[in-house]
């Protein structure tokens, strides 16, 4: 590892809160590596800011009749403070309104232009005839041309999230005044994207140790060959462009935010009053760049970032590994500021320790797959592993060392489990290490707790308190261990958990902080006096803190008309079914019915499908949702019959909203337990399943309390 770090962290918008979606996916991964790699010794430089230009900006000052400079003052005020007190450690949090900024994207933007990297073309935009204006992708509203949502932005539909062209919405309006806009031309400036691509090809041979998601996503753009992108839009809100001719037009903001990490390092170096220090993280070519985002962000780091570099000057560092990390969902929704589906970070603090969040977002980070944030599971982990397993040996420890010998215990002559117990100190150092090395940040926090656990361990298998009547010498000796582990403990997980781990180091009689990572091997402070330690974490109890929605709410359940019926190709006992649910078309499911029925006991019949259940792909066959049967502990399998309900009806439960989730996980799925009551009718919570008018009721008899799936 080099030992100039670079970090840089995606740029947050300033038009709203953050969310637990913002720092699962970018803020806390960047803050867990950088103290790091700081308590390595290692120079590192992490920055970010608030990304205070664009149209979301301009449509929030819009919405609430104030100014755009009054959002951005706002929100870059409250991210600041959030960002503190969940202890993210910048180096600098900046905003890209200041003048430093401005002048670095407009010397970039220049450069680029003289070199031919940067030209000009005529196209045909949106014109609104009522607003006297050009309207930039997000004040254009219409109807999606791939899931034909109503409302679809003119960049991505938030119904099936895929990024789409303005020009492809049908039924066109005005977000601003509802009109029907015209199309006009006008003139903008063009980044020559594809010029690069030769380069970049070559570059990206190279990065072998990208995350799989990452090398995905960068292939998938550059395979259908890269096209140039737009780089100047019709506004008022933004940096100037500084090319005569454009002057009443702005710099598309996906050119002026990546640009921050570059500007922001040199605002850092003149804070220190050294204005030529950032080029030891940018012109000398053993300093390593890593850059920290979600997944939609990957092609603005992997591909058109490293352009711009490259036409800029050469001599810059280009990323060396974009650790992106996928989705936080809320109950398999994924979180949203612009539908308003989050957990918002202002408010989770006033409730919780910043390290009890910290703690659930590293055990579940979602660094290679969606991952949910879920609220029993949350309580759940602290409960039992945060309080229950760390928490519970470090205070046992201290407690129990504190009443009975006043001080750090002195070391004495040792056992094989006593040097067991030292060896496996080493061996967490290892993995916890090069696990943060490579950005595997649930691996070696899963690898801290499982030392904490052998801790627990170590203090039962030896029972001091026995030992405390028997043998005081020995006693003395094992709490000397007993402290060795908490030490390590605390240098463990002071990348996670830097609140809990400080308060411990100060348990140990140090006044300062954690500085290096080889204080986790280093000998006690024998003698040190002790005093009567605070329970490092709370219990928590779930019905104390949120209502929690009932998970039925969040499944679609519909009535489906099975019209085709096939085996299928690669398995004995699973059939292909083409289903029809009137109004939301058809779609195909893979089902293992086989055994419990025939092709032509099927074929006509109507089922209960979950329609928002996430597509799985079985024996290389995409399943669009799952049927529901029921099946007894007889071995009887019988299925849902919604009787003359029309394909697509809603199936639902009096008294529970149905509030579906866009993509239902199956965890989320399980927690709505599904049985067969009295009378054969599918139940909920001792309700019946109903459509309508109609009772949802089974194909054959089973026992009462059968569960359904």
């Amino acid at each position: 590892m080099s030992d100039k770090i670079f970090i840089g962290v995606a740029w947050p918008y300033a038009n709203g809160s953050l969310h637990l979606g913002h720092i699962a996916g970018c803020y806390l991964p960047a803050d867990i590596f950088a103290r790091y790699n700081r308590m390595k010794d290692r120079d590192v430089l992490m920055v970010s800011g608030s990304d205070e230009h664009g149209t979301p900006i301009t449509i929030t000052a819009e919405n609430e009749k104030t100014t755009p400079q009054a959002i951005v003052d706002r929100y870059n005020n409250e991210h600041t403070e959030n960002m503190n007190q969940l202890g993210i450690s910048f180096d600098l949090f900046t905003r890209t309104t200041t003048m430093n900024h401005k002048a670095v994207v407009q010397g970039i933007f220049s450069t680029l232009y003289e070199k031919g990297h940067i030209y000009k073309k005529s196209i045909d935009a949106f014109y609104c005839e009522t607003c006297s204006r050009f309207l930039p992708d997000r004040y254009l509203e219409g109807t999606c041309p791939y899931c034909h949502h109503e409302k679809a932005r003119g960049d991505q539909c938030d119904s099936c999230g895929k990024l789409i062209d303005a020009s492809e919405l049908g039924d066109v309006r005005c977000k601003l005044c509802g009109g029907t806009p015209i199309k006009r031309t006008t003139d903008h400036l063009f980044f020559a994207l594809s010029k690069f691509e030769p380069k970049l090809l070559q570059w990206i041979k190279e990065k072998k140790h990208w995350k799989a998601n990452v090398l995905k996503f960068t292939h998938n753009w550059l395979k259908n060959g890269l096209q140039d992108r737009a780089i100047t839009r019709d506004m008022t809100w933004g940096i100037p462009v500084p090319i005569p001719g454009f002057e009443n037009k702005r710099i598309y903001v996906w050119f002026d935010a990546v640009i921050g990490y570059f500007a922001a390092s040199k605002e850092w170096s003149q804070k220190q009053g050294k204005p030529s220090n950032w080029e030891q993280w940018w012109k000398n070519k053993d300093a390593k760049h890593y850059y920290f985002l979600a997944k939609d962000n990957i092609p603005f780091h992997s591909i058109i970032w490293p352009s711009i570099l490259m036409g800029y000057d050469e001599s810059l560092n280009l990323p060396y590994d974009i650790p992106a990390n996928e989705y936080l969902c809320l109950s398999g929704e994924q979180f949203s500021k612009s539908r308003s589906v989050a957990i918002w970070l202002p408010d989770i603090l006033k409730k919780f320790d910043p390290d009890a969040v910290r703690y659930y977002l590293s055990i579940n980070m979602p660094e290679n797959k969606d991952s949910n944030w879920l609220w029993n599971d949350f309580v759940a982990k602290n409960n039992d592993e945060l309080v229950g397993t760390y928490g519970n040996f470090v205070h046992r420890v201290i407690t129990f060392t504190q009443k009975n010998f006043a001080t750090i215990p002195k070391k004495g002559k040792l056992t094989d489990l006593d040097r067991e117990a030292l060896k496996t100190i080493e061996e967490a150092s290892k993995e916890v290490g090069d696990s943060i090395e490579h950005c595997k940040f649930k691996k070696g926090l899963r690898a801290a707790m499982n030392l904490a656990q052998f801790g627990n361990f170590y203090f039962d298998q030896n029972q001091p308190w026995k030992l405390l009547k028997t043998d005081r010498e020995r006693c003395n000796n094992v709490l000397y261990i007993c402290f060795k582990l908490v030490k390590a403990l605390a240098v463990f997980t002071a990348p996670y958990l830097p609140s809990s781990s400080d308060s411990i180091w100060k348990m140990l009689g140090y006044t300062d902080t954690i500085k290096s990572w080889e204080d986790a091997l280093s000998e006690l402070q024998e003698g040190t006096p002790l005093e009567k330690p605070a329970p490092l974490f709370k219990k928590l109890v779930l019905e104390d803190i949120v209502e929690a929605p009932d998970p039925f709410s969040k499944l679609d359940l519909r009535v489906a008309k099975i019209i085709d019926v096939k085996d299928h190709p690669q398995a004995d006992k699973l059939y292909v079914m083409q289903l029809d649910l009137g109004p939301l078309g058809e779609r195909t499911i893979v089902a293992g019915m086989k055994p419990y029925y025939s092709k032509e006991e099927l074929s006509g019949k109507s089922i209960v499908i979950v329609t928002n259940l996430k597509p799985a792909t079985i024996r290389g066959i995409e399943s669009k949702g799952m049927l529901l049967a029921a099946e007894d502990d007889q071995g009887i399998v019988t299925l849902l019959n919604p009787k003359d309900a029309t394909p697509g009806a809603e199936i639902y439960v009096e008294g529970i909203p149905r509030e579906p989730a866009s993509v239902l996980e199956f965890d989320a799925f399980k927690q709505a337990a599904l049985i067969i009551g009295e009378k054969q009718e599918a139940t909920y919570n001792g309700k019946p399943l109903k459509s309508k008018n109609n009772t949802v009721v089974t194909d054959k008899r089973v026992k009462k309390g059968a569960n359904i799936h």
